[in-house]
Order: C-alpha cells, then structure tokens, then sequence
C-alpha cells in the first residue's frame, strides 16, 4: 500500500469518546485506529493529563492511567470547555481549551499503523452529535493548527455518518430497510433508513426517534422499543451503537433483532460512515442516493443566463449541500431591464417559483455594458442571503460600488 495516496479521515468525537477511521481507494474498507496493537481498543476517552511539573501531555487510557496514580494532572470535559472557548488551568498554567484539544489530536495522529503512514489527508471529516456555527468554528481552528486547509474539512452528525456507512455496505444489507439503534450514555435512539426507489436518485430519509432513559429492567424495555419501532416490517439489517449495548443483557431482545435480519454490533460506524461521506462527496463513487439532513440545504438557487447564445440555468446552490459549507458567486453581464430573476426550487419538487430582484437606482447606461457580482451565502437550512454588486465595465462605465441585498427562503 502506497502511504502518498491521499487518505479519508474520519474523526467522531464527542464529550465522551473519539473514535478514528481512516480510509484510501485501495482498501476494501476503513481501518480503524486502536490504542492497544493486535485489539480491537477503538474508543479513546477525549482527554489529556499533563504530567506534574513537566511540559509532557498523556491522552486517553494512558492519562486516565497516570491522573490516577497523581503523576499527572487531567483535563476532562476537553471537547465542551473547547467548544465554549474555555481557558483552563493545569498544573499552575492556564491554556486556551481548543489549543488543548489539538494537542489532544496530534496524539491520536501519532498514534502507529494507518495513522503514521499518511502523508496526506484528502479530506478530514468530522463528526459530531449535532453541527453547529460553534463547532464549525471550533473545527475550523483545529484544522488550521493541524495545517490541513479548511476546503479539505468537512464537518457532519452522526445521522448522515449512518446513511453513508448504511449505504456503503453490500446491496443485500440494505436491500429493505436499514435500522440503527444507538445506546450511548442512558438514553436509547433509533434512526429508520428509508430508501424511495422511484425516484432518480433515490431520497433517503431518516426518522430518528428518542426513546428515553433505559437504565433497568433493560431487556424487556429495549425488547419493547423494538416491538414499536421495527415491528414486523421487513429490514436488512440492524446496527447497535454505544456502550450501553455493553455486557451481556440482551437476551428475549436480541433474539427477536434476529429474526429474519442481520444485526452489528460495533463502536466505530460512525468514524467509518465519516471517511465513507468524504470519500463519496469528493465524487470518487457512484452514488445514486440523495439525503436531505438537518443541515442540507433545502432549496436549489439558480438564474438564467445566455451563454454562447444559448439560454441555460446557471447554478448558485445546490440542495443537498451542508448550508455552512457552500457559497456560490458568478458574474454576469446585464441584459434588459434592471432586475435579476431568482428561480428557488425543492430538491422533490419540478415546480420552481420565481424571485426577482430589482436593482433600484442602478446607473442608467447603455444595454450590456453593466456587470454585476452576484454572490449567494445560505444563512440556514432554508434561507440563501444574496448580494448583488454593481462592477461598471471596464473603463466605459465606472463601478458604481453600488450593493444590493436580499434574503429568498422557501418557509
């Protein structure tokens, strides 16, 4: 195996645990990363200690370890007091908490085997619960303390991590519907992949449904969610997340997951559904699926525009797109009337509606001797802020500097 290929990282990280999976062209699936040769020790807990009176840092198992016999000192809670842009104090010494946790991943970037032999990162996808301006911030940061450039970052939750580890698997797994029940703390989720094989490329949805704390009597309240939620319709198969799904308890449950589907059992799906979305997003696969998740944009934005005489649509944002990811710019040379025509489509929808825009007070010149900027930035799932700027044209007609703005939502 060359080490120059580029790799896929993908990085699921919470308060708790991270978990790492790297993966290239050439393997038959992710690898991921374990603390301890030979075992399968893929949970690493998302802390650091600083040993006593020396500038040296121990991660995960390791700090836990040495906080205890008080050689070190631990840093729990990293990922949160990161996120809020803590600073905390160790061993006398304040430090900001983001600068810890990049600390934090170099470790597991040290860590031998897959890890080492990366000379590259194609794309660094991380995972979390929820995506939020606070973690793309955060994640922006520690990619450019990592020197990996924020277009190769790509940040994703843990629903759409599924739908791409779901789908990456053989045809016969998710030849029906697919299941994931994730058990991570107390509390039991669901999440039901639902495929439309009519459409052309398939809409995915997701139903994601929280059950609530499962702390006794396990057996027969995990049996009974599973009555509610698969029930007899037919599935492929069954993922089990989370370390509550730890020990040896299911038993009347397990038996009835069983019947008629295959059920997994793992704590890294969702590291390896990360590299699998990178991996496919940089369009290295056919992928005839298309999912819409909470931070997809809901709308395609698109104007008209004569190229070569010929009239076509000219694409500013695409539905399917994380809304905090995507920007879309062009110029044009105006041509008639001072106003631009916006057509806003749903991605399930032919029907598009139309907005225009019109440019008061624009200058008056002669026909197409007018260019304009127009730049479009979603500021939600549902919402695209525009922003048009008068460039004049060349030295015929000066730039005005004139600016135009407005919000098109599909709410």
């Amino acid at each position: 195996m060359s080490s120059s290929e580029a790799a896929y990282l993908g990085i699921d990280i919470s308060s708790k645990y991270t978990v790492v999976s790297v993966y290239r062209a050439d393997m038959p699936e992710p690898a991921t990363v374990s603390t301890v040769l030979g075992e399968e020790s893929y949970s690493i807990p998302t802390v650091l200690a600083k040993k006593v009176g020396m500038g040296q840092w121990f991660f995960g198992d390791e700090a836990i370890k040495r906080s205890r016999t008080k050689e070190a000192v631990l840093v729990d809670n990293l990922f949160l007091a990161a996120l809020k842009n803590e600073t905390v104090f160790v061993d006398n010494t304040s430090y900001e908490a983001r600068q810890l946790l990049v600390i934090f991943l170099k470790k597991i970037f040290s860590i031998p085997g897959p890890m080492a032999a990366m000379d590259t990162v194609a794309k660094l996808v991380i995972c979390v619960e929820s995506v939020s301006l606070e973690v793309m911030e955060l994640m922006n940061y520690v990619a450019s303390m990592l020197e990996i450039d924020t277009k190769r970052l790509m940040l994703i939750d843990r629903n759409e991590c599924f739908y791409h580890y779901a789908l990456s698997q053989k045809p016969e797994l998710f030849l029906y519907n697919v299941a994931l029940f994730d058990y991570s703390g107390t509390n039991v989720v669901s999440c039901l992949l639902n495929r439309n094989q009519s459409t052309r490329p398939q809409l995915v949805t997701l139903d994601v449904c929280n059950h609530g704390d499962i702390t006794d009597n396990r057996d027969e309240l995990f049996d009974d969610i599973i009555t509610r939620t698969i029930g007899n319709n037919l599935f492929s198969a069954v993922y089990l997340v989370g370390d509550g799904f730890d020990g040896d308890w299911m038993k009347s449950s397990l038996t009835r997951l069983c019947k008629g589907r295959k059920v997994f059992l793992g704590k890294n799906l969702y590291s390896k559904g990360a590299c699998y979305a990178g991996y496919t997003k940089d369009g290295k696969r056919d992928w005839p699926f298309v999912f819409i998740g909470d931070n997809d944009l809901k709308l395609n934005l698109s104007i008209k525009i004569l190229d070569n005489n010929v009239m076509k649509f000219f694409t500013l944002i695409d539905a399917g797109e994380s809304w905090y990811d995507v920007k879309g710019e062009c110029e044009v040379i105006l041509d008639g009337e001072p106003e631009i025509e916006f057509f806003i489509q749903r991605p399930e929808s032919r029907e598009a509606h139309t907005e225009v825009l019109e440019l008061t007070d624009l200058p008056k010149r002669e026909n197409r001797t007018t260019r304009l900027r127009i730049e479009a930035s979603p500021v939600s799932d549902v919402a695209v802020a525009i922003s048009i700027t008068d460039l004049g044209f060349g030295e015929i007609s000066p730039a005005s500097g004139k600016k135009w703005e407005h919000v098109i939502s599909i709410k």
